[in-house]
């Protein structure tokens, strides 16, 4: 029987020691300590540290060895228990079949409608009979170069031959006006919020345990209505106008933000500015197909003595419109996992919208209604100064004030 002082001893000396140590030296201590005791010495080891017996023996092996490991090795080559790709030669090849892209597509695949999960590979394969867990399949994608991902918006469809052309010339007239220290503003419709008590996707700081609780269903609340934001952006300023709609977006709201701008901000920042330069993407209610936008653009010259430069992003490419990375992108941070309740809300919220950058928000609330699917007859068209550019003229135009027509 062993003696209890000497595993006690044993125990407490292991103690002071195992922190300092790796797998290699764990084993080395062990045998050495083993060796020194003689018969019985490997029992004792083990009971008293809980290192396996066939480990010590591995180590006074390795201590009696005439080729003693490398400094950096742990355990000698081909040491320890197989992997399940050299037990199972095939598995990988049967691994990267059910996950390769080109495979998704074969009709005859049972995983082609189904989440492709570590849980779901595993069952698909011990199917195939190898032997294989959810986590044993996680370690192998990674051999196998695969990693969990989200899709990602890259892909435009056909791009017209003249997108960038068109961007370039977008850009030459900004600086155009730059130089001239006359306005050029980004204009868009932020996207049409539900208002109520309704998730807002993000986080906000909570007590602990204490989410903020939201309906459960995101329909529409008829007496609360929607908050239609109507952004325009000074582009060399730096600063913002939004006005917040609670009706319908159409051309004659995305004007009445502009002319608001104008009125509230522009005039005062650029006192001698003779024309203005508008961008826009190519749809909603500043498409450039819309034939009100352009009524209500020479409506808003005629009041102001200002000749309108319009300037689309051609189809497919709103992305690249600046208010979209310069002014709604921060609002939408900025108002992140609250809910939308009320009008005001809405307002306060764009209002604080800052950035390091020095973004500055100004914000108004137009409670006016704007009527859905008002026609423009061929005569108004007709009547309004357009001047196309001779690069694009669908997309590049300018609208001159008419005779008559005073500041």
């Amino acid at each position: 029987m062993l003696d209890a002082k000497l595993i006690e001893w044993l125990r407490d000396k292991y103690k002071n020691l195992v922190a300092e140590l790796d797998e290699r030296g764990r084993r080395r201590w062990a045998a050495v300590e083993a060796a020194s005791l003689g018969r019985g010495g490997i029992v004792a080891v083990a009971q008293a540290t809980g290192i396996s017996d066939r480990t010590i023996r591995t180590g006074i092996q390795e201590l009696r060895a005439h080729d003693p490991l490398a400094p950096d090795r742990q355990r000698r080559c081909g040491g320890g228990r197989k992997s399940y790709e050299a037990l199972q030669p095939a598995l990988l090849e049967a691994l990267d079949k059910l996950t390769n892209p080109t495979t998704r597509g074969d009709p005859m695949s049972s995983l082609r409608w189904t989440g492709k999960s570590t849980r779901t590979l595993a069952a698909e394969l011990v199917s195939q009979g190898f032997q294989v867990s959810p986590s044993t399949v996680r370690g192998l994608l990674g051999k196998l170069g695969y990693s969990l991902q989200a899709n990602r918006k890259k892909r435009e469809g056909k791009q017209h031959p003249d997108r960038d052309a068109q961007f370039r010339h977008i850009h030459e007239r900004v600086l155009r006006q730059k130089r001239r220290s006359e306005p050029a503003v980004s204009v868009d419709t932020k996207n049409k919020e539900t208002l109520g008590n309704k998730k807002n996707p993000g986080r906000t700081y909570e007590p602990k345990g204490q989410p903020r609780t939201v309906d459960t269903h995101d329909f529409p609340d008829k007496e609360k209505g929607k908050a239609v934001p109507y952004g325009v952006y000074d582009i060399h300023r730096n600063e913002a106008s939004v006005s917040v709609g609670i009706s319908h977006a159409t051309a004659e709201f995305a004007v009445t933000g502009i002319d608001r701008w104008w009125q509230k901000l522009g005039r005062r920042r650029y006192p001698k500015a003779q024309r203005l330069v508008i961008t826009a993407d190519s749809g909603g209610s500043n498409s450039a197909r819309n034939r009100l936008w352009k009524l209500e653009l020479q409506r808003f010259a005629d009041r102001t003595a200002l000749v309108i430069e319009v300037c689309h992003s051609p189809p497919g490419t709103s992305k690249w419109n600046k208010i979209e990375h310069r002014l709604f992108c921060h609002i939408t941070r900025n108002w992140q996992g609250v809910p939308l309740e009320t009008h005001d809300i809405v307002v306060e919220s764009i209002g604080n919208t800052k950035t390091t950058e020095g973004l500055e928000v100004h914000v108004w609330l137009d409670e006016s209604s704007y009527e859905k699917g008002r026609k423009v007859s061929d005569h108004e068209l007709e009547e309004c100064v357009i001047i196309r550019n001779n690069f694009h003229g669908e997309w590049n135009y300018e609208i001159h004030p008419r005779l008559g027509n005073n500041r």
